[in-house]
């Protein structure tokens, strides 16, 4: 009786073992079809140096840890050329799909078309190519510069002396920021540009221009247009300590915290918002619509705002 028993028992064991092994190879089929599938996308970011990139990757990676998408991100530390051999190493690597942080207009261009070539969906986030993506996720950087250009021109009564700090050449930030600047400069024929020059998105090297300038133009200068506000932020501290601050109006772009706590000290006159969160998240829901074959927005632009001591609550966190 008790043999008979065991018999049984270890049948039943086996039965269950068989049944295991048939739902795991099954689990690997599914697997195997794409169904069920972690999502991986390979993301290539401009600066990991500069802050608002670094919030727009932020909020990537909030938005695939909630989605479940594994992002493997890289640093393309403003070199177009490494960032166009990120974006084959992400081909061969067979990633699901692939955002861009462009470095430059033409010379990031190549990773878009070999991208496509290869049949995988890229999406340039905050900064575009010649190469058209298959969807854009950003803003308007020529609206960003009219709405500062306009604001310095109004502070002014039309008419003063104004500096342009240039962020990193060819970029497409860059190239557009200038446009919608020297846009409003020509409807107010008094406003004469005095200089400009790059100083590449940086701090430091805002300030070491800015100081540059002082040395050359000193109490002509009546206002200052730093294409992001690392710059502009740069450009307060050298007028500061040349005592020419409260003389100079200082605008840039970003709204980054620093910029924010700047104009709330009235050491920087106004920002304008550029919305790093929503376009991290907007550029991994775009790729993950893409690389699933649902449909998506071929272009997602977020408005940006203009931030004053007036209004500046509403973007302090």
């Amino acid at each position: 009786m008790k043999r008979i028993q065991l018999t049984s028992l270890s049948s039943l064991f086996f039965l269950s073992v068989l049944l295991a092994a048939c739902s795991q190879s099954s689990t690997s089929e599914k697997s195997a079809d794409g169904e069920g599938k972690k999502l991986v996308v390979g993301v290539t970011m401009l600066s990991m140096q500069n802050e608002f990139i670094v919030n727009v990757h932020d909020a990537m990676v909030k938005k695939a840890e909630a989605d479940g998408v594994e992002l493997i991100t890289v640093d393309a530390e403003r070199s177009a050329l490494k960032q166009v051999e990120q974006v084959e190493s992400f081909i061969a690597q067979k990633v699901d799909a692939i955002i861009m942080n462009p470095c430059e207009v033409e010379a990031s261009s190549p990773a878009v078309t070999k991208a496509l070539a290869a049949k995988i969906p890229i999406i340039n986030v905050n900064s575009e190519t010649s190469a058209k993506p298959t969807a854009f996720v950003g803003s308007d950087d020529v609206e960003s510069a009219r709405i500062a250009m306009k604001y310095i021109a109004e502070k002014l009564g039309g008419k003063g002396n104004v500096l342009m700090m240039h962020g990193y050449m060819g970029q497409a930030a860059q190239i557009k920021r200038e446009q919608g600047a020297r846009e409003i400069l020509k409807q107010y024929p008094n406003l004469k540009l005095l200089a400009h020059q790059t100083g590449e998105w940086d701090r430091a090297k805002g300030m070491s221009l800015m100081e540059n300038w002082i040395q050359s133009y000193g109490s002509q200068i009546n206002a200052v247009f730093a294409q992001n506000d690392e710059m502009g932020l740069g450009a307060v501290k050298a007028l500061t300590d040349a005592g020419l601050k409260d003389k100079v109006i200082v605008v840039s772009i970003d709204a980054i915290p620093d910029g924010l706590q700047a104009v709330k000290k009235g050491t920087l006159d106004a920002t304008v918002f550029q919305n790093a969160e929503e376009q991290g998240s907007k550029a991994v829901e775009t790729a993950v619509k893409a690389a699933k074959g649902q449909a998506y927005g071929k272009e997602t632009l977020i408005p940006f705002q203009l931030v004053t001591k007036e209004n500046l609550t509403k973007f302090l966190k």
